[in-house]
């Protein structure tokens, strides 16, 4: 957390309200609340204004947010009389430290270790509540490669900061150790017409994945021909562009040039930059080479990071949309893919994130 950051403090009681209310109260934690508030008040940053009441930087955020929410009566909750907290301030601190170590948790985990750590039990009904007032969140958590980096996202953010590099001598595909031979665009290519950008991945969706529940009356059973679709399913999820979507073959480097071919098709007169992963196949010399020869620019993302690319939740979302529709052919399934992958990639909200973590500062290069 850096040491100059500020927080917007809403102004629930005027200045001289909240002296009236520090010269009137002689409980020490009503004081220190209040006092922090009124530093807030006086442009402190949070940082500083823990550290003059001796809390922590956890503890100022938990506080902004209950008096932003609720004002005295948030902030100062157990403080009017009634039953005492199961755990005292400074046991809730304690508590904190230990979830943050170990996160994430079930809820069955923090009740175990809140019954060894602190001897105390919260009822199931409560705890949620108990630790939704502590500033924990209830989330799916992500799955961390152990490949991945831990400045996964700075890294890629280099990467696209260097992609819009227009001063670059060098071909944005080419490496040092390539051989200097076919670095040129097609004669037929044209890159002016401003910049499309977009994610490229495979997935092997099948025809009889089923994981949505159905309503029945007696027997949860479907019927249905066993069609196996062995190709992989190549997709091109374009922000300001035609999305693709292609069955090749297999995923060696002729497919994957030829599928790169047809977004180039689909897409004339534009500079591409694709965003993909690692796979032999993408970051060989043939591939790298033919992209740039058909005005493509790969920007791969660091390793173990599929959850970067915004095409991932497309893939999940066909998955789950096709998993309970019956086709009885491979040239079916494949129709039904692209209507649906079409259909997804018209829509900008999977990779709304990714536009404002690493794209921001280039959207003014992009084409209408």
């Amino acid at each position: 957390m850096s040491g100059d950051r500020r927080k917007e403090i809403v102004r629930h009681l005027s200045e001289d309200d909240l002296d009236r209310l520090l010269a009137e109260t002689d409980d020490g934690k009503v004081s220190k609340r209040l006092t922090f508030v009124k530093r807030l008040y006086k442009g402190a940053t949070l940082e500083d204004a823990a550290d003059d009441v001796g809390r922590s930087s956890a503890t100022a955020t938990r506080w902004v947010r209950r008096w932003n929410e609720g004002g005295l009566g948030l902030l100062t909750p157990n403080f009017g009389g009634g039953r005492p907290p199961k755990l005292g301030e400074d046991e809730q601190e304690q508590l904190l430290e230990l979830l943050r170590e170990g996160q994430p948790w079930k809820s069955q985990e923090i009740q175990y270790l809140l019954n060894e750590e602190f001897d105390v039990e919260y009822h199931p009904a409560h705890l949620g509540r108990f630790l939704k007032k502590l500033g924990l969140s209830r989330a799916i958590p992500r799955t961390q490669r152990p490949s991945q980096p831990e400045n996964a996202e700075g890294i890629l953010e280099e990467r696209v900061g260097d992609a819009f590099d227009e001063d670059a001598d060098e071909p944005h595909n080419k490496q040092d150790s390539d051989d200097e031979e076919g670095w040129v665009v097609d004669d037929d290519i044209c890159t002016d017409g401003g910049t499309i950008l977009g994610f490229f991945d495979t997935s092997h969706p099948q025809p009889w994945d089923n994981s949505q529940r159905m309503y029945y009356v007696d027997d949860p059973h479907i019927t249905r021909p066993l069609v196996r679709h062995d190709e992989p399913t190549v997709g091109f999820y374009a922000l300001n562009g035609e999305s693709v979507v292609s069955f090749p073959e297999n995923q060696e480097k002729e497919q994957i040039c030829a599928c790169l071919e047809r977004i180039r098709e689909q897409n004339p007169g534009k500079r591409i930059l694709l965003v993909l992963d690692n796979f032999s196949s993408h970051i060989c010399p043939y591939t790298r080479r033919r992209a740039h020869q058909l005005g493509i620019d790969l920007v791969f993302l660091p390793v173990g990071s599929p959850d970067l690319n915004p095409i991932e939740p497309v893939w999940k979302s066909l998955r789950w949309e096709a998993s309970p529709l019956i086709v009885e052919s491979a040239e079916e399934f494949r129709a039904l893919v692209t209507d649906l992958f079409d259909r997804l990639t018209d829509r900008l909200s999977f990779a709304v994130s990714w536009i404002e973590k690493f794209l921001a500062p280039y959207l003014q290069k992009l084409s209408k």
